[in-house]
């Protein structure tokens, strides 16, 4: 193989390899297991990943400005814990927008940190992880939450019902995807999203707000955590206090798959829907082929690593280092 055709296939590798592998990895999970590909199969995995997948819309609006957001997992706990708690003090239509403005609350004080203090977003969110989980303790008094009267409330209308067919879930997350992809793509907001992830410094020369825009895209990420917060509270009802704990890596790893760097600037909502959707039928597969669940943690693992590797191997052209 010639030096410019080996670097064509390398770069080829390097951007489209994390799709390459999916459809193998479809392919090997449908012979194994016909199942795999039924409707109601495709419905439930697509219904299972909408949570992590409102979770990551957020995201995606954060790694592209160039930061990253480790706190989503215990702020999605806490959002679920107060939701449920509220619901029987003051009811649903209170305890749902009451629920909303302290998630919002605390996206607001890790994007003052990150954005107008600038602190190093791995850091601040890293200590927020245990900050809110330790908040959840307390406010829940370390225990888990439930509904009383499950029966009788329209809280389950968000994660249990369907319209024309449809789980809501999928619909919220389809219908906050199509907003998030216009905001992202058609506004002023969004393309300043993309060049202050770029090159931070240069936005700033170029009068452009670079601590508002990295403030309000922490906001962007609280939002869609209260969202998934909701729909994990209605559909179970109920809940442990550490039910989003360890969901971080997960949304990390569909924001990478969708192909938005870690150095920032690049990337979009409509490939990390499709980044949610690999981490889902990829774990459902390892499922219908008989691997125990914690399989899905070692398998997560490795494509963090390696779309890592590709999203790397994407800037410099080539899969291997230059001087390897």
């Amino acid at each position: 193989m010639t030096g410019p055709t080996k670097q064509g296939v390398g770069n080829f590798l390097a951007k489209q390899g994390i799709l390459i592998a999916f459809v193998i990895f479809m392919i090997g999970f449908a012979l194994a297991n016909q199942r795999f590909i039924a409707m109601d199969n495709i419905f439930g995995v697509v219904r299972s990943s909408a949570i992590l997948g409102v979770m990551a819309l957020g995201v995606t609006f954060v790694v592209i400005g160039g930061n990253l957001d480790l706190s989503v997992g215990s702020m999605m706990s806490f959002s679920t814990i107060v939701v449920l708690d509220l619901h029987d003090k003051v009811g649903p239509a209170l305890a749902i927008p009451m629920m909303f403005a302290l998630t919002l609350l605390l996206g607001a004080f890790i994007g003052f940190l990150v954005g107008y203090l600038k602190l190093n977003s791995l850091i601040v969110t890293l200590g927020m992880l245990s900050a809110i989980h330790g908040l959840t303790l307390t406010w829940s008094g370390g225990k888990n939450m439930d509904i009383a009267d499950k029966s009788g409330t329209w809280f389950s209308f968000f994660g249990q019902d369907r319209i024309m067919g449809i789980p809501v879930p999928i619909l919220i997350f389809a219908l906050l995807a199509v907003i998030l992809s216009m905001v992202l793509s058609k506004t002023p907001f969004g393309r300043k999203v993309y060049a202050v992830g770029g090159n931070g410094q240069a936005a700033t020369f170029s009068g452009i707000p670079r601590a508002r825009i990295v403030f309000m895209t922490y906001l962007v990420s609280a939002f869609c955590v209260a969202t998934a917060g909701l729909l994990q509270a209605s559909r179970s009802l109920g809940s442990q206090n550490t039910v989003g704990q360890g969901m971080e890596l997960e949304v990390l790893a569909a924001v990478i798959l969708g192909g938005a760097s870690l150095l920032g600037g690049s990337g979009t909502v409509f490939k990390t829907v499709i980044g949610v959707l690999i981490l889902g039928f990829i774990q459902n597969g390892l499922l219908l082929v008989g691997l125990d669940f914690y399989v899905q943690y070692m398998v997560t693992w490795a494509i963090i690593i390696l779309a890592v590797w590709l999203d790397v191997a994407a800037k410099r052209g080539r899969l291997w280092s230059p001087i390897a």
